[in-house]
Parts: structure tokens; C-alpha cells; sequence
């Protein structure tokens, strides 16, 4: 097929446009930068300058495709309003209607768990839970709102489907471990209830795994969770992946409690007062790494064939490989 990704030089974009082009598919990718460019070219694809809000830059890049996966968004904890909903809600809502217009058949949406976040556990919850009233942070709300823009455009002529991973790690990982380390490395580490709740995660691998499944063979107007398969305790996670880079981390601890009251004071101290930084805690860091989050993925694994190819210990094992060779 020709596919047009967004967000084809991000960590997951990378991934995806590899995936692609190993199963035989003609890739384009939009790139806002000459550095993002060179990225995805070196990859293999096409390259479409342009940004998300640039229509004549979207539509160029569909012209004659058979799929576009949206996988561009703005991922941070933090930041000014205008540019989540610019990103997030306003650059989705133009990849639909570029869609609409170039009459793609089909349109898969990069989303994440994080559309449910609301401040409270996720246990084992599934496909079926709705929306939250109040997501909690910025990222969550403009995700969320993305997501139902991309579900509600679904129609005989255009099919939308979105997938939901969670803690997405791995290879080539430019986000997740390094964000951790930067943390670690500047003494801030510090445990929420020492870590001891379990989480889902998802392998780069195994996103690119069903999000294509989801890309061929999803039901239009349909999400799709995304996991490792069982989930794992954060500690014992986190703790092994800091080993496969030589790496250990302090034994320091908060409650949970306590985190959500420096977290809310942090992000009020920086409002308040217009500071130029990000808090050294936020509410959707506390949402989504203090507490359990378990994910009930059988409707991806039932519907589209989705068998999380990688294991834990074999991504590990690859991740201390690679660090060993660097």
C-alpha cells in the first residue's frame, strides 16, 4: 500500500515507517523541519515538508495514498495550552478533513491510555470505559479530545480507528528511558509508594505490531488498548530497564498522597507566577506513574490477531545488548 504518516521522526514514527517499509509499503511522511527530513528519508520514505496545519502540505503528502497514520502529537507534561490544542485537537481535526477530501479510506489514529486519565487507578479497564468528565492535565485532555474527533469522523467512506499503548519502550527509544534517566541523573529520583503497583507497558515493537494489524483489519470507529500482554510491577519494570544501560536507582520514596499535594502546589507556584520553567512535578506525571494502571488489550488480541511478539525479557535482553555495543 502507499501510506502518509504524521509524526514519522518521532520515536514511534521512526518505528512505524520502518515497519511499513519491511512488509513491502511506499511511505511519505510529513516532516515541519529539514532535520526531520533527513530523519525519515534515511528511513526510507518520502519526505512532505509541512506542519499539521498546513492543508495544502496534507493533502499533497495523501495524494494517491490507500492509509494515513496520524502519529504526530505534542507529548509533554507541561506547556502552553494554545500549543497542546493547536497540536493535539485543531492539527487532528485537519488530518480528518484532509482525509475527507482526498477521499482516504482509511485513517489510523496514534492515541494512548492517557485519554481516561482522570487522577484515579486504571484496573484491568478495557475498551468499554468511558471517557473521564475531568481528564487530568493537558495532555490527556487534548488527546482525549482528539481521539473522539478521530471516532466520530468514522463513516462508509472513510473508516477510523484509533490504538490506545501504554508506556511505550524499546529500541530507539528517544522519550520514555531517556526522560527517566535525565531525571536520575539529576538526583530527582524519587519512588511514589516505593513502586510497588503494577502497570501495563507496550514495547515499540509490539505497537508497530498492532498498529498495522489495527491499520488492515480494525473496525472503523473503534480503539484498540495495546499491551506487553500480563502487567508488571512499575518498580520492578523500571528498575530492570535502568540495569540493561549499567544504570541503578536510589531507594528514596514519597506516598502517593503527598506526591499529589506537591504536584498541584508545583503547577500552581508556576502559574501564579509566570515562571519560565516546567513544575518539578506535575498532576499527569503523578496520574499515570504513582499508581496502577492495568489495561484489558483481548479485543485487539481477539479481533486483530495481536499476539505482543516481543517479551519483556527479550526486549530487556536487546536493550543491554545495544547499550553493551554503544
Amino acid at each position: 500500500m502507499k501510506i502518509f504518516i504524521t509524526g514519522g521522526s518521532g520515536y514511534l514514527g521512526r518505528n512505524l515507517i520502518r515497519g511499513l517499509i519491511k512488509r513491502g509499503d511506499t511511505v511519505r511522511a510529513l516532516a515541519r523541519s529539514v532535520s526531520s527530513g533527513e530523519v525519515v528519508e534515511a528511513l526510507g520514505a518520502d519526505v512532505v515538508a509541512g506542519d499539521l496545519n498546513q492543508k495544502d502540505a496534507l493533502r499533497r503528502g495523501m495524494e494517491g495514498c490507500d492509509a494515513v497514520i496520524h502519529s504526530a502529537a505534542l507529548v509533554a507534561q507541561w506547556g502552553n495550552p494554545l500549543d497542546f490544542h493547536r497540536v493535539n485537537v485543531a492539527g487532528t481535526q485537519q488530518v480528518i478533513e484532509a482525509c475527507q477530501m482526498m477521499a482516504i479510506p482509511r485513517l489510523l489514529h496514534i492515541s494512548t491510555e492517557a485519554v481516561l486519565a482522570d487522577g484515579k487507578p486504571m484496573i484491568h479497564v478495557d475498551e468499554t470505559a468511558p471517557y473521564p468528565r475531568k481528564p487530568i492535565g493537558l495532555y490527556p485532555l487534548t488527546k482525549m479530545l482528539a481521539e473522539k474527533k478521530v471516532i466520530a469522523a468514522n463513516s462508509d467512506t472513510l473508516k477510523t480507528i484509533a490504538v490506545r499503548p501504554r508506556l511505550i519502550w524499546g529500541n530507539d527509544d528517544t522519550v520514555f528511558l531517556p526522560a527517566l534517566m535525565d531525571i536520575a541523573e539529576s538526583g530527582g529520583w524519587v519512588w511514589f509508594n516505593h513502586g510497588h503497583y503494577l502497570t501495563a507497558t507496550c514495547h515499540v515493537d509490539n505497537v508497530v505490531e498492532g498498529a498495522l494489524l489495527a491499520l488492515d483489519k480494525g473496525t472503523g470507529g473503534n480503539a484498540y488498548f495495546l499491551t506487553d500482554g500480563a502487567p508488571v510491577e512499575f518498580r520492578n519494570f523500571t528498575t530492570e530497564i535502568f540495569k540493561t544501560q549499567g544504570k541503578t536507582l536510589p531507594d528514596r520514596s514519597i506516598p502517593r498522597r503527598l506526591s499529589g499535594w506537591v504536584a498541584n502546589s508545583s503547577e500552581f507556584i508556576v502559574r501564579r507566577f509566570n515562571l519560565d520553567r516546567d513544575p518539578p512535578l506535575t498532576r499527569v506525571a503523578v496520574a499515570v506513574l504513582s499508581q496502577e494502571i492495568t489495561l484489558n488489550d483481548q479485543k485487539a488480541r481477539d479481533e486483530l490477531g495481536y499476539q505482543s511478539k516481543v517479551s519483556r525479557e527479550q526486549g530487556m535482553a536487546d536493550l543491554a545488548r545495544r547499550a553493551r555495543r554503544s
